[in-house]
């Protein structure tokens, strides 16, 4: 499936990523069937550089992101509803293998469509997070 700027709703990493701080724009596109979690996070300028991701409260009840303040600010969040949470998710060869980055979630601020890779203080979370218990 081929990615287009109208076809898909634009977010704009005003740093970029990290490992990749010369794309800013991305396109998300949900991937899987209807009930799927997953969506793409596809780099505009660069569609062949794209990401699994997924909301983690799709397999993790308990993980909630806290920004400080200058996060918040930096992302022009006002309101907490305002935010969408999003994991990279890292596929093995087996689908137990799936892992998620906890330690970097993707913050995003629906009402501007602007986001961020932030890097949590918890040393709790890890990167490569199992999606499904051992």
């Amino acid at each position: 499936m081929t990615v287009t700027e109208s076809s898909v709703p634009e977010l704009v990493f005003p740093a970029g990523l990290p490992g990749f701080p010369q794309l800013r724009r991305f396109g998300l596109q949900r991937w899987g069937g209807e009930d799927s979690p997953y969506s793409l996070l596809v780099a505009l300028e660069q569609p062949e550089v794209r990401f699994l991701v997924a909301p983690p409260e799709a397999f993790f009840d308990d993980y909630s992101v806290e920004l400080d303040d200058d996060q918040a600010h930096g992302l022009g969040l006002v309101d907490e509803g305002d935010a969408l949470v999003l994991v990279i998710v890292t596929l093995g060869d087996r689908p137990a293998d799936a892992t998620a980055n906890l330690l970097g979630p993707i913050v995003v601020n629906l009402r501007t469509r602007t986001a961020t890779q932030v890097v949590l203080a918890d040393a709790d979370h890890g990167t490569r997070v199992p999606l499904v218990p051992a």
